[in-house]
């Protein structure tokens, strides 16, 4: 007979579960063995944040379950910070986590659940061990099919229950795992609204003179890549995506790549002569509009998105739909109907080229000294000495749109942007571990603030002792630099948002990875050399960046300010 601990192990691999990042403690430390005696890869991570931003970043970069697993109590308050970024990003992990005893809390125990409750992540509390392991196997495709976080809790008093031998039998389906799944396998029953509430939306782009087709993570969860592109087909429509899409159509010559304040000017101008703008799958938020200005005011803006608590302000007609089901039955209406495309890409044919070069296209004055290298010439310079084949994973601050700008992804998986649903910054770090093991193939390229940096350190440890190839690249300006060019002007002590100095080439070194401190282009040498010699394991570059070059998509919002 097994234990509760062991059934539970046992489930979560034969549901598909292949990584597991984890702090054990007495609340988990057994469910663990049973995971690596089946089994699963599991990752020992340094706080157990990291460790929910690493199964997060796991989940985007392969889309499929991940498993960050804890001990209860603190524990469990230690990942809240990456469990409501994950949450609101609609990622699928489960977090796996000792709980209170049945009998009653202990006076160390929280309310776990309604902890959760309040980050919006479904619970399950294995109280009755004759059902655990079909409950468990129901959490695994909860937070497979509807792309969430799901919390899996086991009570302190019955992790050494033994179940009876007859529950031991076959596994409820919880669907196996697939290699690389992109996170774009159809999750769950497609909702599809009625044909009348689609009428407004194919009457739209009909008429539309300039459609813009923009497509979100939702689109991309949903499969939708080559109906939308049909569909934009059929209408003339040219095409964009947010930045948690980026690359989502970048087979199509049409593409004009990622919609807002990363943008380069020529492909933001023809964003702003569309006249109906049907955006799937995407929020809508302000990093997608640029604070509202990306997109002409009199542009009708139709929303196709499954979450009920759809509607941007800036939508003028909201349908509530999975964006790949939705795009097929417009795709049927229009041919059925036979309505004429825009003339709008031949128009603007002649732009595309510029539109193509994007940001790399444009000169910039260097203003490289001595000892600080612009961080422009420094993300360009990089960008030629990456493969095409990577993943990107971003912590949150004003250099992010360094990168953004720079280093266009392969596909959306291919970009984690961590912290950016919840606004945080200090996950990068451990999201370049979760990104490096689930996806092997691709060289993972970690982008951080020396802010993030220093709050995610510990997991840079990790990285280096998951022996995975990674690049990271420290944006070090010795300051929050968001805060410093938002708010010094308006006032703010710039005392509380700049520091002294930090050698993280030294720090990193310590940490077992190979490091550099970079002033200059000629540093980045060290790259090319790493990359010649296999890309053996951790390359961390110390890039000491001139602090008063401000990122377009900051400037834009500063004018406004």
């Amino acid at each position: 007979m097994s234990t509760l601990a062991e059934a539970v192990g046992k489930t979560l691999a034969e549901s598909g579960i292949r990584h597991a990042f984890g702090v054990v403690g007495g609340g988990n430390i057994l469910a663990t063995a049973a995971l690596t005696a089946a089994g699963v890869h599991y990752t020992a991570a340094r706080h157990e944040g990291g460790a929910l931003a690493m199964a997060d970043a796991c989940f985007r970069a392969t889309g499929d379950v991940a498993i960050c697993t804890t001990t209860h109590g603190p524990g469990v308050t230690n990942t809240v910070t990456a469990l409501a970024d994950a949450a609101k990003n609609r990622s699928g992990v489960v977090l796996l986590c000792g709980d209170a005893p049945v009998s009653g809390p202990r006076r160390h125990d929280i309310d776990q659940s309604a902890l959760m409750a309040a980050l919006g992540v479904q619970v399950v509390r294995l109280t009755d061990p004759a059902t655990a392991r079909e409950a468990t196997a129901a959490a695994v495709r909860s937070a497979r099919e509807g792309s969430r976080p799901v919390a899996l809790f086991l009570p302190g008093d019955l992790i050494d229950r033994r179940l009876p031998e007859e529950d031991a039998g076959p596994l409820p389906d919880g669907g196996p795992a697939g290699e690389h799944l992109t996170a774009q396998a159809p999750r769950g029953e497609r909702f599809v609204p009625a044909d009348q509430d689609l009428i407004p939306v194919l009457k739209a782009l009909a008429g539309a003179r300039r459609p813009l087709v923009l497509a979100g993570l939702g689109a991309w969860h949903s499969g939708a890549g080559k109906v939308l592109r049909e569909l934009g087909d059929r209408f003339g429509a040219l095409f964009a995506t947010s930045v948690m899409a980026g690359g989502l159509f970048r087979e199509s010559s049409w593409s004009l790549g990622v919609c807002g304040g990363f943008a380069a000017p020529p492909a933001a101008a023809l964003m702003g002569e569309a006249d109906v703008v049907v955006a799937f799958g995407a929020s809508l938020d302000n990093f997608t509009l640029h604070g509202g200005r990306i997109l002409d005011p009199a542009a009708t803006v139709v929303q196709v998105d499954i979450s009920e608590g759809a509607g941007a302000p800036r939508a003028d007609l909201v349908v509530r739909g999975d964006a790949s089901a939705v795009a097929v039955r417009l795709l049927d209406a229009a041919v059925a109907q036979g309505p004429p495309g825009s003339d709008w890409r031949r128009r603007c044919r002649p732009a595309l080229a510029e539109v193509r070069a994007g940001w790399q296209g444009r000169a910039h004055v260097d203003l490289t000294t001595a000892d600080r290298i612009d961080p422009r010439t420094l993300t360009q310079e990089l960008a030629g000495l990456l493969p095409e084949d990577r993943t990107v994973v971003l912590d949150g601050g004003h250099f992010i749109g360094w990168p953004a700008m720079y280093w266009p992804v392969p596909d959306p998986a291919g970009l984690v942007f961590t912290g950016a649903a919840f606004q945080s910054i200090g996950l990068g770090l451990a999201g370049a571990v979760g990104a490096a093991v689930g996806r092997p193939d691709r060289l993972t390229v970690a982008a951080v603030g020396d802010g993030g940096a220093l709050m995610g350190l510990p997991e840079l440890d990790t990285l280096v002792r998951s022996k995975r190839p990674a690049l990271v690249v420290v944006y070090d300006d010795a300051a929050y630099g968001f805060e410093e060019h938002m708010y010094v002007p308006r006032g703010a002590d710039p005392a509380t948002t700049s520091f002294a100095d930090t050698d993280f080439a030294a720090v990193a070194r310590g940490l077992g990875a190979t490091a550099v401190t970079v002033r200059s282009p000629a540093d980045l040498a060290a790259v090319r050399q790493w990359r010649e010699a296999g890309c053996p394991g951790t390359l961390v570059l110390d890039c000491k960046v001139v602090a008063d070059v401000v990122a377009p998509f900051l400037s834009d919002l500063l004018e406004r300010a």
